[in-house]
């Protein structure tokens, strides 16, 4: 079976590093480049029985739909799919834990690993989840490739609402749009 190609259609992310923000009412966001032009925008659909997040570029053009695998799949695989040509491009697995958030990209298609997303560690997890006010400390995540090469960071600022610095330092086999579109995912999914 061929290798799809990752690139999404309606978007280019030719930055190496973007802002991810969430807006002050439910799960919406917006990316923006290092000259502060919003890259992409995406939201998390109300009222659905799977999750979805439609995605769209900085005009408006509908780029990118994230999919739920399952009804109310906290743990489980989220589809990317390109808006212009309907292919399902990456998926985005969960290993759910309550030591350490795990995110995987994978080819839609071989099902090969492309990337890893990782939160920094056990200690900081069970923190953020069991503390009082634990919600406050930003989360930060290590990118690493298919080989566990280091390809950049999500790192969340504090801030009155979620914001995170994307650095992506070597993305030449992991695609950068669903780098972007995983930091939104699972900030929207793990309620963060």
């Amino acid at each position: 079976m061929a290798t799809a190609d990752p690139d999404i259609a309606a978007i280019d992310l030719t930055d190496d590093s973007y802002t991810v923000e969430q807006s002050f009412v439910r799960n919406k966001y917006a990316a923006y480049d290092a000259d502060g032009d919003t890259v992409l925008r995406g939201k998390q659909k109300m009222f659905k029985m799977k999750e979805e997040f439609p995605f769209t570029d900085g005009d408006g053009t509908d780029a990118f739909t994230v999919t739920a695998g399952g009804i109310m799949d906290v743990a489980g695989n989220y589809v990317l799919s390109d808006a212009q040509t309907g292919e399902d491009l990456v998926v985005l697995d969960n290993d759910f834990s309550i030591f350490q958030d795990t995110w995987r990209i994978r080819d839609a298609d071989t099902e090969a690993t492309l990337a890893q997303i990782d939160s920094r560690g056990a200690l900081v997890t069970l923190a953020r989840n069991n503390l009082p006010l634990g919600e406050l400390i930003p989360h930060k995540y290590e990118i690493t490739d298919a080989d566990g090469g280091h390809v950049g960071r999500i790192e969340g600022q504090l801030s009155v609402r979620d914001r995170y610095e994307i650095t992506i330092d070597d993305a030449s086999s992991v695609p950068k749009e669903a780098v972007v579109a995983a930091a939104m995912v699972i900030d929207a999914i793990q309620g963060n």
